[in-house]
Protein backbone atom coordinates (compact mmCIF):
# COMPACT_ATOMS: atom_id res chain seq x y z
CA UNK A 1 0.00 0.00 0.00
CA UNK A 2 1.67 3.52 -0.88
CA UNK A 3 2.27 5.90 1.48
CA UNK A 4 0.51 8.22 -0.53
CA UNK A 5 -2.58 6.20 -0.44
CA UNK A 6 -5.09 7.83 2.52
CA UNK A 7 -5.37 4.71 4.78
CA UNK A 8 -1.87 4.23 4.79
CA UNK A 9 -1.34 7.83 6.04
CA UNK A 10 -4.13 7.51 8.51
CA UNK A 11 -2.44 4.10 9.71
CA UNK A 12 1.35 5.27 9.95
CA UNK A 13 -0.56 8.58 11.97
CA UNK A 14 -2.28 6.05 14.51
CA UNK A 15 0.83 3.92 14.81
CA UNK A 16 2.85 7.52 15.75
CA UNK A 17 0.21 7.78 18.35
CA UNK A 18 0.62 4.16 20.33
CA UNK A 19 4.43 4.54 19.83
CA UNK A 20 4.18 8.11 21.41
CA UNK A 21 1.86 6.63 24.30
CA UNK A 22 4.38 3.87 24.89
CA UNK A 23 6.92 5.24 27.02
CA UNK A 24 4.53 7.27 29.18
CA UNK A 25 2.30 4.07 29.34
CA UNK A 26 5.09 2.20 31.20
CA UNK A 27 6.31 5.24 33.15
CA UNK A 28 2.94 5.58 35.07
CA UNK A 29 2.30 1.70 35.09
CA UNK A 30 1.33 0.73 38.78
CA UNK A 31 1.40 4.55 39.85
CA UNK A 32 -1.87 5.77 41.58
CA UNK A 33 -3.40 9.25 39.78
CA UNK A 34 -6.59 10.88 41.60
CA UNK A 35 -8.88 12.69 39.39
CA UNK A 36 -11.19 15.06 40.80
CA UNK A 37 -13.83 14.98 38.05
CA UNK A 38 -16.81 18.02 37.72
CA UNK A 39 -18.40 20.89 35.92
CA UNK A 40 -19.23 20.67 32.18
CA UNK A 41 -17.45 17.06 31.67
CA UNK A 42 -19.59 15.91 34.38
CA UNK A 43 -23.04 17.69 32.79
CA UNK A 44 -22.58 16.29 29.03
CA UNK A 45 -23.27 13.01 28.12
CA UNK A 46 -20.77 13.06 25.38
CA UNK A 47 -17.87 14.09 27.77
CA UNK A 48 -18.90 12.09 30.24
CA UNK A 49 -18.54 9.02 28.26
CA UNK A 50 -15.05 10.02 26.42
CA UNK A 51 -13.62 10.31 30.15
CA UNK A 52 -15.00 6.98 31.27
CA UNK A 53 -13.33 5.80 28.64
CA UNK A 54 -10.04 7.28 29.38
CA UNK A 55 -9.79 6.22 33.01
CA UNK A 56 -10.97 2.92 31.90
CA UNK A 57 -8.06 2.97 29.33
CA UNK A 58 -5.97 4.19 32.48
CA UNK A 59 -6.85 0.72 34.50
CA UNK A 60 -5.70 -1.18 31.61
CA UNK A 61 -2.66 0.10 31.07
CA UNK A 62 -1.60 -0.98 34.56
CA UNK A 63 -2.23 2.94 36.14
CA UNK A 64 -4.94 3.33 39.53
CA UNK A 65 -7.08 5.49 38.99
CA UNK A 66 -9.30 7.06 41.90
CA UNK A 67 -12.22 9.33 40.59
CA UNK A 68 -13.70 11.67 43.35
CA UNK A 69 -16.51 14.03 42.88
CA UNK A 70 -18.76 16.66 44.22
CA UNK A 71 -22.01 17.70 42.94
CA UNK A 72 -23.01 21.26 43.92
CA UNK A 73 -25.58 21.84 40.19
CA UNK A 74 -26.95 18.54 40.93
CA UNK A 75 -27.55 19.60 45.07
CA UNK A 76 -29.13 23.29 44.34
CA UNK A 77 -30.88 21.26 41.00
CA UNK A 78 -32.34 18.93 43.79
CA UNK A 79 -33.13 21.29 46.30
CA UNK A 80 -35.50 23.38 44.20
CA UNK A 81 -37.33 20.06 42.93
CA UNK A 82 -37.78 19.18 46.67
CA UNK A 83 -38.64 23.27 47.09
CA UNK A 84 -35.95 24.06 48.96
CA UNK A 85 -33.80 27.37 47.37
CA UNK A 86 -30.28 26.92 48.04
CA UNK A 87 -28.76 29.70 50.58
CA UNK A 88 -25.20 30.25 50.70
CA UNK A 89 -22.58 32.12 53.33
CA UNK A 90 -19.14 33.53 51.56
CA UNK A 91 -19.56 30.75 48.66
CA UNK A 92 -20.45 28.12 50.71
CA UNK A 93 -23.47 26.32 50.69
CA UNK A 94 -26.06 26.34 54.37
CA UNK A 95 -26.32 22.76 54.91
CA UNK A 96 -28.81 21.97 57.81
CA UNK A 97 -29.94 18.36 58.52
CA UNK A 98 -32.71 18.65 55.56
CA UNK A 99 -30.31 19.75 53.16
CA UNK A 100 -27.75 17.19 54.20
CA UNK A 101 -30.18 14.31 53.31
CA UNK A 102 -30.69 16.12 49.97
CA UNK A 103 -26.76 16.42 49.57
CA UNK A 104 -26.84 12.49 50.37
CA UNK A 105 -29.22 11.85 47.87
CA UNK A 106 -27.74 14.01 44.76
CA UNK A 107 -24.10 12.80 45.55
CA UNK A 108 -24.31 9.31 46.71
CA UNK A 109 -27.72 8.45 44.96
CA UNK A 110 -27.37 10.04 41.57
CA UNK A 111 -23.65 11.57 41.20
CA UNK A 112 -21.58 8.43 42.25
CA UNK A 113 -23.94 6.15 40.44
CA UNK A 114 -24.01 8.05 36.82
CA UNK A 115 -20.28 8.08 37.30
CA UNK A 116 -20.04 4.27 38.13
CA UNK A 117 -22.59 3.07 35.68
CA UNK A 118 -20.80 4.86 32.80
CA UNK A 119 -17.37 3.62 33.39
CA UNK A 120 -18.73 0.09 33.70
CA UNK A 121 -19.90 0.41 30.39
CA UNK A 122 -16.83 -0.17 29.26
CA UNK A 123 -16.10 -3.24 31.82
CA UNK A 124 -17.21 -4.38 35.13
CA UNK A 125 -14.41 -1.72 36.70
CA UNK A 126 -15.68 0.76 38.85
CA UNK A 127 -17.24 0.55 42.53
CA UNK A 128 -18.70 3.27 44.44
CA UNK A 129 -17.49 4.87 47.51
CA UNK A 130 -18.90 8.17 49.93
CA UNK A 131 -16.69 9.09 52.78
CA UNK A 132 -18.82 7.40 55.35
CA UNK A 133 -18.11 4.34 54.26
CA UNK A 134 -15.26 2.89 56.73
CA UNK A 135 -14.40 5.92 58.31
CA UNK A 136 -13.00 7.16 54.90
CA UNK A 137 -13.54 10.79 55.32
CA UNK A 138 -12.86 12.11 59.23
CA UNK A 139 -14.17 16.03 59.55
CA UNK A 140 -14.60 18.92 61.91
CA UNK A 141 -17.04 21.01 61.25
CA UNK A 142 -16.24 24.64 59.61
CA UNK A 143 -18.28 27.15 60.76
CA UNK A 144 -21.33 26.69 63.20
CA UNK A 145 -23.43 29.42 60.77
CA UNK A 146 -22.88 26.87 57.70
CA UNK A 147 -24.69 23.96 59.43
CA UNK A 148 -23.10 20.49 58.53
CA UNK A 149 -20.07 22.06 56.57
CA UNK A 150 -16.55 19.91 56.97
CA UNK A 151 -13.23 20.08 56.87
CA UNK A 152 -11.32 17.36 56.10
CA UNK A 153 -9.18 16.12 59.43
CA UNK A 154 -8.28 12.88 58.97
CA UNK A 155 -8.78 10.29 55.47
CA UNK A 156 -8.35 6.87 56.24
CA UNK A 157 -6.93 4.76 53.08
CA UNK A 158 -7.26 1.25 53.73
CA UNK A 159 -10.55 1.02 52.10
CA UNK A 160 -9.23 2.94 48.25
CA UNK A 161 -6.14 0.26 48.78
CA UNK A 162 -8.27 -2.76 49.09
CA UNK A 163 -10.52 -1.75 45.95
CA UNK A 164 -7.20 -0.82 44.14
CA UNK A 165 -5.95 -3.99 45.01
CA UNK A 166 -8.40 -5.36 43.38
CA UNK A 167 -7.82 -3.73 40.46
CA UNK A 168 -11.15 -1.80 40.12
CA UNK A 169 -11.78 1.73 40.06
CA UNK A 170 -12.93 3.56 43.40
CA UNK A 171 -15.71 6.58 42.95
CA UNK A 172 -16.02 8.24 45.36
CA UNK A 173 -18.77 11.16 46.98
CA UNK A 174 -17.33 13.57 49.23
CA UNK A 175 -19.37 13.29 51.84
CA UNK A 176 -17.57 13.03 55.64
CA UNK A 177 -18.46 11.97 58.90
CA UNK A 178 -17.58 13.24 62.64
CA UNK A 179 -16.46 11.45 65.61
CA UNK A 180 -19.92 10.58 66.45
CA UNK A 181 -21.31 9.60 63.18
CA UNK A 182 -22.81 12.55 61.93
CA UNK A 183 -23.02 13.37 58.34
CA UNK A 184 -20.80 16.30 56.09
CA UNK A 185 -20.87 17.86 53.18
CA UNK A 186 -16.68 18.71 52.26
CA UNK A 187 -15.62 20.75 49.11
CA UNK A 188 -14.64 18.15 46.58
CA UNK A 189 -11.01 20.13 45.96
CA UNK A 190 -10.04 19.62 49.06
CA UNK A 191 -11.03 16.07 49.85
CA UNK A 192 -8.94 15.08 46.61
CA UNK A 193 -6.00 16.60 47.66
CA UNK A 194 -6.15 14.88 50.89
CA UNK A 195 -7.14 11.26 49.36
CA UNK A 196 -3.86 11.95 47.27
CA UNK A 197 -1.48 12.46 50.01
CA UNK A 198 -2.81 9.70 51.71
CA UNK A 199 -2.74 7.54 48.64
CA UNK A 200 1.13 9.05 48.27
CA UNK A 201 -0.37 9.27 44.36
CA UNK A 202 1.83 10.16 41.13
CA UNK A 203 0.07 12.41 40.15
CA UNK A 204 -3.47 14.59 41.33
CA UNK A 205 -5.54 16.09 38.60
CA UNK A 206 -8.63 18.75 38.82
CA UNK A 207 -10.71 18.45 35.58
CA UNK A 208 -12.07 22.00 35.10
CA UNK A 209 -14.53 24.20 33.25
CA UNK A 210 -11.59 26.40 31.76
CA UNK A 211 -8.26 25.62 29.82
CA UNK A 212 -5.84 25.94 33.03
CA UNK A 213 -4.67 28.09 35.38
CA UNK A 214 -4.36 32.10 34.05
CA UNK A 215 -2.13 34.74 35.29
CA UNK A 216 -5.03 37.38 35.07
CA UNK A 217 -8.37 35.89 34.79
CA UNK A 218 -10.43 36.50 32.23
CA UNK A 219 -6.93 37.23 29.78
CA UNK A 220 -7.00 34.10 27.70
CA UNK A 221 -2.80 34.67 26.88
CA UNK A 222 -1.69 34.47 30.26
CA UNK A 223 -2.43 30.95 30.36
CA UNK A 224 0.39 28.52 32.81
CA UNK A 225 1.91 25.86 31.25
CA UNK A 226 4.00 25.34 33.86
CA UNK A 227 4.28 26.14 37.40
CA UNK A 228 5.19 25.32 40.69
CA UNK A 229 4.02 25.76 44.55
CA UNK A 230 5.92 28.74 45.09
CA UNK A 231 4.61 30.35 41.92
CA UNK A 232 0.98 29.33 43.15
CA UNK A 233 1.01 30.79 46.13
CA UNK A 234 1.83 34.32 44.51
CA UNK A 235 -0.82 33.95 42.35
CA UNK A 236 -3.07 33.15 45.03
CA UNK A 237 -1.96 36.82 46.91
CA UNK A 238 -2.13 38.65 43.59
CA UNK A 239 -5.87 38.39 43.66
CA UNK A 240 -6.64 37.64 40.20
CA UNK A 241 -7.49 34.21 40.80
CA UNK A 242 -11.05 33.40 39.38
CA UNK A 243 -12.94 32.60 42.45
CA UNK A 244 -13.95 28.71 41.82
CA UNK A 245 -10.38 27.99 40.77
CA UNK A 246 -8.93 29.63 44.14
CA UNK A 247 -10.05 26.15 46.16
CA UNK A 248 -8.38 24.25 43.37
CA UNK A 249 -4.95 26.13 43.21
CA UNK A 250 -4.95 25.88 47.43
CA UNK A 251 -5.80 22.28 47.28
CA UNK A 252 -2.89 21.51 44.47
CA UNK A 253 -0.24 23.82 47.12
CA UNK A 254 -1.15 20.95 50.10
CA UNK A 255 -1.12 18.11 47.99
CA UNK A 256 2.30 18.85 46.66
CA UNK A 257 3.42 20.13 49.95
CA UNK A 258 2.18 16.40 51.14
CA UNK A 259 4.08 14.13 48.80
CA UNK A 260 1.94 14.38 45.88
CA UNK A 261 4.65 14.81 43.12
CA UNK A 262 2.68 16.60 40.47
CA UNK A 263 -0.73 18.37 40.04
CA UNK A 264 -2.32 19.07 36.92
CA UNK A 265 -5.13 21.12 36.27
CA UNK A 266 -6.97 19.96 33.00
CA UNK A 267 -9.87 21.16 30.63
CA UNK A 268 -12.08 19.37 30.91
CA UNK A 269 -14.25 20.05 28.30
CA UNK A 270 -11.88 18.84 25.73
CA UNK A 271 -12.55 15.41 24.55
CA UNK A 272 -9.69 12.71 25.70
CA UNK A 273 -8.08 15.78 28.32
CA UNK A 274 -6.60 12.93 30.22
CA UNK A 275 -5.22 10.94 27.55
CA UNK A 276 -4.09 14.11 25.91
CA UNK A 277 -2.26 14.81 29.47
CA UNK A 278 -0.86 11.50 30.78
CA UNK A 279 0.06 9.91 26.91
CA UNK A 280 1.18 12.99 24.81
CA UNK A 281 4.98 15.02 24.73
CA UNK A 282 2.56 18.33 24.50
CA UNK A 283 0.23 17.68 27.09
CA UNK A 284 -2.61 20.42 28.31
CA UNK A 285 -3.55 22.69 30.68
CA UNK A 286 -1.35 23.69 34.09
CA UNK A 287 1.25 21.53 35.40
CA UNK A 288 2.48 22.18 38.84
CA UNK A 289 5.70 21.19 40.40
CA UNK A 290 6.64 20.69 44.39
Amino acid sequence: MSTDDPRARDAHAKAAVLAEALPYIREFSGKTVVIKYGGHAMESEDLADLFAQDVVLMRLVGMNPVVVHGGGPQISDLMRRLGKEPEFVDGLRVTDAETMDIVRMALVGKVNREIVTSLNRHGSYAIGLSGEDAGLITVDQRDPRLGFVGDVRRIEPAVVERVLREELIPVIATIGVDDHGQAYNVNADAVAAAIAVALQAEKLVYLTDVAGVYEDFGDEGSLVAQTDTAGLERLLASGKVGEGMIPKLRSCVDALRGGVSRAHVLDGRMPHALLLEFFTREGIGTMVSP
